[in-house]
């Protein structure tokens, strides 16, 4: 999986907490990885399956 040029950033609500961080700059995958961990493992989702993730979190 290429993240050559993937821009991570950190949920705004996560405050000072460490979070996940989300790339979702790149064209065809979603990357999501422990902001304790920037050098483990990276979760790849597709923009689609992200954003259906996305609108359930908020319906909650």
């Amino acid at each position: 999986m290429g993240l050559t040029g993937a821009i991570w950033r950190t949920a705004t609500r996560s405050g000072n907490t460490d979070c996940v961080e989300v790339a979702d700059n790149l064209p065809a995958v979603v990357a999501v990885r422990d902001s304790k961990d920037r050098q483990g493992p990276v979760l790849a989702f597709t923009p689609r399956t992200w954003q259906a993730f996305v609108s359930h979190v908020k319906r909650r």
